[in-house]
């Protein structure tokens, strides 16, 4: 193996655009793969290809792509020349130390000009191996697939494809703000973000100072985790305990949940205005408790100006914590934990309030004060994956590879 060959799809449908996707995902790829024994990242037609050095750490390398956004699949592979006689003998040397009862060859020209078709490069190849092996032809159900890529310049080899997380490069669609408790719900709609291709910042409100720090600390274990996706993170913390203690001191029980929320939505809109976010993302799925009902949404979202995007909005509990399973967040967010949520909240909220409702409740209070503090007391936590070396760096070159330290 001297290369790994990354398939994407949804890119590919970009047209005119899709030399700034392909691009990013370069830049995403270079980036996570940096101290792996990687030498170069570069664009090939309809495909982007990682050169490796020979003490390349694969193990690695495929725990890293696993978890870049964009890619839809991807195969250590073997380069050859563009003749079906190299072609042949690099399968043959491939195979040679496998195993398999039945193989299937599979063939994609990205050069339509090579001279043999991919069902004759089929034949040539898959007899050859045929020969050599001793083994049966299953086209339906092979225990092993013999890819071979041909390029302009160049073709591969790979008899294994691995599975990577899809959607589209994170940076590719701007940045927004997540707000994110340390329940199984916002996580993964994060995630979902980035999958979409946000770069996603993060606030996390707690309870401070009449709660402890647990909600916290599972914040930053999920944004740590999280961050494996984008690479690059910011946690704000914000203290909402004494907000909450206003708002306890003016308003109505019931309404309360449904202005705690509100407030939030107006501290994290402050927050994206000073990050550069263009939209707010929260892990509310309609119905799922009392300030979820479609009129306390509604309720809710007029507090800000942004946009509100709720990717979890169609979904039960069950898909929700299942995707959780899969992320590897799941276990997190099951950690006991003293959630502002549950702080001064009365036995029975509202259900459905009106904006009208809302406003009235308001009036004795202050927002943009409460705006103020809010801010004035948020720290800020940064993360950074993989953790970087001294010394390491990476450029791109004329060509617009992303080329990895000697």
């Amino acid at each position: 193996m001297n290369r790994v060959v990354v398939h994407y799809h949804e890119i590919a449908l970009k047209g005119g655009n899709r030399r700034a996707f392909v691009g990013q995902l370069i830049d995403n790829i270079g980036a996570v793969l940096r101290g792996t024994g990687v030498k170069r990242v570069r664009s090939a037609p309809g495909r982007i290809v990682v050169h490796l050095k020979p003490e390349a750490d694969w193990a690695t390398i495929n725990q890293r792509l696993q978890g870049v956004c964009g890619v839809a699949n991807y195969a250590p592979a073997w380069r050859t020349r563009r003749n079906i006689e190299d072609m042949v003998v690099c399968v043959l040397a491939v195979i040679d130390q496998r195993r398999f009862a039945s193989f299937a060859v599979r063939t994609k020209r990205a050069d339509k000009g090579f001279p043999l078709q991919s069902p004759e490069i089929n034949r040539i190849v898959g007899r050859a191996v045929q020969e050599h092996t001793q083994t049966a032809v299953d086209l339906e159900h092979p225990e092993l697939t013999i890819h071979i890529e041909v390029l302009p310049r160049e073709a591969f080899v790979s008899v294994e494809r691995l599975p990577g997380p899809g959607g589209l490069p994170v940076g590719s669609s701007g940045t927004v703000l997540a707000l994110l408790s340390g329940g199984i719900d916002s996580p993964v709609a994060a995630y979902r973000m980035m999958r979409r291709g946000c770069r996603v910042e993060f606030v996390h409100f707690h309870g401070a100072p009449y709660q402890d720090r647990t909600s916290r600390d599972k914040a930053i274990d999920l944004v740590r985790l999280l961050t494996r996706f984008q690479l690059r993170s910011r946690l704000h913390v914000v203290a909402f305990g004494d907000i909450q203690r206003q708002i306890v001191g003016h308003v109505r029980r019931p309404f309360r949940v449904v202005l705690y929320r509100r407030m939030m939505m107006r501290i994290a809109e402050a927050l994206a205005q000073s990050v550069g976010a263009t939209a707010l993302v929260t892990g509310e799925s309609l119905g799922q408790v009392a300030s979820q009902t479609l009129s306390n949404l509604a309720v809710v979202e007029a507090a800000t100006a942004l946009p509100v995007l709720r990717p979890l909005v169609g979904m039960d509990k069950a898909e929700i914590s299942a995707q959780a399973e899969r992320l590897g967040s799941f276990e997190i967010s099951i950690q006991p934990d003293q959630d502002c949520c549950q702080l001064f909240v009365p036995q029975h909220p509202t259900t459905r309030m009106t904006l009208e409702q809302a406003r009235e409740a308001e009036a004795p209070l202050d927002p943009p004060a409460m705006v103020r503090m809010a801010l004035a007391s948020m720290t800020v936590e940064e993360f950074v994956f993989p953790e970087p070396r001294r010394g390491d760096s990476t450029q791109r070159n004329a060509a617009g590879a992303f080329e990895l330290p000697a």
